[in-house]
């Protein structure tokens, strides 16, 4: 990893706010730490790569991603461990995948250093942000988004790059209620279902809305021509244990590749789990219910971690879904699993925690 090649100025703020949060009670993007990391990119190159405090950006009305939606993020975490040190899940992957969503929206790539450079620079001066209170965690936003000046449907020439962060708790404090989306669609064949682009998370609020108002939590995804197979719940992948195996739908152009999802699937065959990555349909999943063959369900992803679900509401009925003893479950067990490697207190047998310096 060459971080130590870009030159990245720092701007400290002139007071810390961090005394004016209590860590014991965290809701989840709600706090913002003392700095943010910037970039632009113009003339075919990423410069003024800078260390600043975090403050609200001057926009112009015209700007091109505000009209045409050149906007794409990331979603990762930063832990410490008993000693002391911040550490990152797998960053590269998040790395990887938003510049697969740049190629996917047009937009410029971001070398390793300039990512990799930024966060830990980003990391460094914001430390003491980094939470040690139960089930909490320093969230990590790296986002992009154009900024020409211009009105005309074409790909920006200029973008800005900036990770921010914000310590936070658990996102939800009991298991969701889903119900099973079968009018509006979250992505398509040929979409950018797979890219993690700003409106991809606009085009999912409203029918959300309509969930929530008849009393549900979250949706369950399904495909976009028959509405016969599940893809994701809410803005997660989902997983179901079905006769003893982990079953998860395979991922697509519409199925966005979670890299808790990937992690989650590597851990539980080393566990010598079967996994099975396949179409999934909503019938499946109601006739294991009823008949006992499933018997957990749970999203999987960067906020959350794991989040077991409650029910499942279908064409008017909710199927209620069995009550795993807590430390049976599998959903516990990848949970606590992935919480302790991620803090440092079990062995890191993938390699995959990348200590900042």
């Amino acid at each position: 990893m060459t971080t130590d090649l870009v030159n990245i100025a720092l701007r400290k703020a002139g007071r810390s706010r961090i005394e004016e949060v209590d860590f014991n009670n965290l809701p989840f993007g709600k706090h913002f730490s003392d700095h943010m990391f910037v970039a632009d990119y113009a003339d075919g190159q990423w410069q003024n790569l800078q260390v600043v405090p975090f403050d609200d950006f001057t926009l112009s009305p015209a700007l091109s991603s505000l009209h045409y939606g050149q906007s794409i993020f990331e979603g990762m975490k930063a832990y410490k461990n008993e000693e002391g040190e911040v550490l990152l899940f797998r960053p590269l992957e998040n790395w990887k995948r938003m510049n697969e969503s740049a190629k996917r929206m047009c937009m410029a790539t971001i070398p390793e250093d300039v990512f990799m450079g930024g966060l830990e620079a980003l990391l460094r001066v914001d430390a003491a942000w980094v939470p040690t209170t139960t089930d909490s965690s320093l969230y990590i936003r790296p986002y992009m988004f154009g900024t020409d000046t211009f009105l005309g449907v074409a790909p920006s020439k200029t973008y800005r790059f900036c990770i921010f962060t914000c310590p936070v708790g658990a996102y939800y404090t009991k298991p969701p209620k889903l119900k099973v989306e079968t009018e509006y669609i979250r992505s398509a064949p040929g979409g950018v279902g797979y890219a993690k682009c700003a409106g991809n998370y606009a085009g999912s609020m409203y029918p959300t809305l309509l969930a929530q108002q008849a009393g549900y939590d979250q949706l369950m995804w399904t495909d976009a021509t028959e509405h016969k197979y599940i893809e994701e719940s809410g803005t997660m992948n989902i997983m179901f244990v079905i006769d003893g195996k982990l079953v998860t739908p395979a991922t697509s152009d519409s199925i966005l590749k979670g890299v808790t999802r990937d992690s989650i699937l590597k851990v539980v065959k080393s566990w010598g789990i079967e996994v099975e990555e396949r179409k999934v349909s909503i019938q499946e999943v109601i006739e294991g219910i009823e008949n006992g063959s499933l018997t957990e369900a749970f999203g999987a992803g960067t906020a959350v971690v794991v989040s077991p679900y409650s029910l499942i509401g279908y064409e008017g009925k909710d199927y209620m879904l069995s009550e795993v003893p807590k430390e049976n479950s599998l959903a516990h067990r990848i949970f606590t699993y992935l919480n302790d490697l991620r803090t440092g207190r079990s062995e890191d047998t993938f390699g995959w925690m990348h200590k900042v310096v």
